[in-house]
C-alpha cells in the first residue's frame, strides 16, 4: 500500500501488476469497499492493472464482479470479494507466465492483440469480454 516514486518504477516499466479492490477506474485508492457501499452502487469487484506512476492509474488487465447484497457492511463486501480476488490474481499471473499477456507501455496485449476492455473471471478461467 505504497505509491511508488516514478524513477523507481522505470526500469520495471511493464512488469509490475497489482490487485485492487475495485473495478477501476472507480475508487482509486483507500476504502473501496466502503465507498462501493455509499455511493449505492449494485456492482462491486477487484481490477488486476500493470502499475504506473499514477495511483491506481495504470491500464486494467483484468476484472472480476459481485453482486452488492442490500445486508453488506464494509466487512462482508470484502470478505465475500477476497476469494474471487485470490482466483483473478492468480488467473492473471497464469497468463503473464505463459506468455501470452504483456504491456507495450500502452496497450495490454493479450497473444499480441489489443484487448479493447479488461478480462472477466468467469467461473474457471479469465475470458475476453
Amino acid at each position: 500500500m505504497r505509491i511508488i516514486d516514478p524513477a523507481a518504477l522505470a526500469p520495471w516499466a511493464g512488469r509490475i501488476i497489482n490487485i485492487h479492490p475495485s473495478l477501476l477506474p472507480k475508487y482509486p485508492g483507500l476504502h473501496t469497499h466502503r465507498r462501493a457501499l455509499e455511493a449505492g452502487d449494485r456492482m462491486h469487484g477487484a481490477t488486476v492493472h500493470y502499475v504506473t506512476a499514477e495511483l491506481d492509474g495504470g491500464p486494467p488487465i483484468a476484472c472480476v464482479e459481485i453482486p452488492v447484497q442490500a445486508d453488506d457492511t464494509e466487512q462482508t463486501l470484502a470478505d465475500r470479494l477476497l476469494h474471487d480476488e485470490h482466483r483473478l490474481l492468480a488467473a492473471t499471473v497464469a497468463l503473464i507466465a505463459a506468455g501470452r499477456l504483456a504491456f507495450d507501455g500502452a496497450r495490454v496485449l493479450l497473444d499480441g492483440a489489443s484487448i479493447a476492455a479488461p478480462l472477466r473471471l468467469g467461473e474457471e478461467m479469465l475470458t475476453v469480454a
